[in-house]
This record gives structure tokens, C-alpha cells and sequence, in this order.
């Protein structure tokens, strides 16, 4: 996704205006570039859009984790899940029994 180019802003006029392109931000949820001398500088969101990302990100990570986890299993690297088990156990000093 890419950014919405009517959302930029210079850092000034965000600093003068600031109320109002925070409620902005909280309505849409959608981020604003703020820019210095007429370069993007940084991206300003509101802290439930933020979080949202977080939790993408998250569950982005996981995904690709699960999935790196399934194609090494079809290469036939790893061990078995009661193998490891019993060695995580007997590392610990944990009895399965």
C-alpha cells in the first residue's frame, strides 16, 4: 500500500494545525508524511492505526515463521515433535510418564 499522496504536510503547518490533523489522522487512520524544506522527513499516525500495523506485523512474522517451519520440514530437516519433547524434558528434568 502505498502512501496517500494528498496526506502530506509540512512539519510547520502540521505544528500550527496540530488538533486538527490529529483528528484527522484518528478518523482515517490512515498516516500523513511530514516534510522539511520540501524532502518527506517522517510519517505521523494515530496510535490505534499504529497498533493495528503492530498487530499485522505480528502476525506477518508468525506466518512467515510457520511457513519457513513447513519448508524445512519438506527438505526433511528438523527432528520429530516427540523427539524433541523427550529432550526438552530430559534437559530440564521434567518426566513425561
Amino acid at each position: 500500500m502505498a502512501l496517500d499522496l494528498v496526506n502530506i504536510h509540512s512539519l510547520s503547518d502540521f505544528q500550527r494545525n496540530a488538533k486538527d490533523h490529529i483528528r484527522k489522522l484518528k478518523k482515517s487512520g490512515k498516516p500523513a508524511v511530514l516534510t522539511v524544506n520540501g524532502e518527506a522527513e517522517v510519517v505521523v499516525q494515530s496510535a490505534g492505526a499504529y497498533q493495528k500495523l503492530m498487530d499485522d506485523r505480528e502476525l506477518l512474522d508468525g506466518i512467515r515463521s510457520i511457513s519457513r517451519g513447513l519448508e524445512q520440514a519438506k527438505r526433511g530437516e528438523g527432528r520429530a515433535m516427540r523427539e524433541f519433547l523427550a529432550a526438552l524434558a530430559k534437559e530440564h528434568g521434567i518426566s513425561l510418564k
